[in-house]
């Protein structure tokens, strides 16, 4: 993984510097997401990766040891990704349960908009990673979904959704999500992102949400 730089408080300097390195490994992350998707990881070389991202070999390995560690950073970025911009979603949307459901949805399906080449590769190629790598991954996934299990439970014990199986849901809403990475092709055809998300937003919460409320749910619910 990349080198973490300790910052000295009130040292502009290394602030800076730490900055750089943040930057400069987003860049190589997302060249080597771009390429991976579409050639596969086996195929990928470091020097093909340091032309994608117009910089040196070298450089590259003072990230990341080998092209291994080099895909699991690609696909946990997507989960570090989830674990920050999912509460701050939930944060900001209030109290109501299910508009915290919805604005959890909206975030899962954002991360994976801005991510979509390297959402792609961990269905594709985690399997090519050892078994410490898989598993990290695995607790990952669970600890990153726990929030929107936790907004959809709520919503249950509310009574604002039908009595139903709250795991069940909640990974069918990151199905979902997840779709609009890997069918993007056919997506992209018909519909905007925005489009995407409130259509999908209102196909699922219309099987849950409890008839009393439908009402007071109407912008949620409807696709248009």
């Amino acid at each position: 993984m990349a080198p973490q730089l300790s910052v000295t408080p009130g040292d502009p300097g290394a602030a800076a510097r730490a900055a750089r390195t943040n930057v400069r490994e987003q860049q190589l992350l997302a060249a080597a997401a771009r390429l991976m998707e579409r050639d596969g990881s086996h195929a990928v070389s470091m020097q093909a990766l340091a032309e994608e991202a117009s910089v040196s070999v070298g450089l590259i390995y003072r990230y990341f040891s080998n092209k291994q560690d080099l895909l699991l950073a690609v696909i946990v970025q997507v989960l570090d990704a989830f674990a920050t911009e999912v509460p701050q979603a939930l944060q900001a949307s209030g109290d109501d349960p299910v508009e915290r459901v919805a604005a959890a949805f909206a975030a899962y399906c954002t991360v994976i908009d801005e991510h979509r080449h390297a959402a792609v590769l961990s269905y594709r190629e985690s399997k090519t990673l050892g078994e410490e790598g898989r598993r990290r991954i695995k607790d990952l996934e669970i600890e990153t979904s726990g929030p929107l299990r936790r907004a959809v439970q709520d919503a249950v014990d509310a009574g604002r959704f039908v009595p139903t199986d709250v795991d069940l849901f909640a990974y069918n809403l990151l199905l979902l999500a997840h779709s609009w990475a890997l069918k993007h092709w056919y997506f992209e055809r018909s519909l905007t992102f925005p489009a995407y998300v409130r259509k999908q937003t209102a196909l699922a919460l219309s099987a849950v949400v409890a008839p009393d409320y439908r009402s007071e749910y109407s912008h949620l619910l409807d696709p248009s």
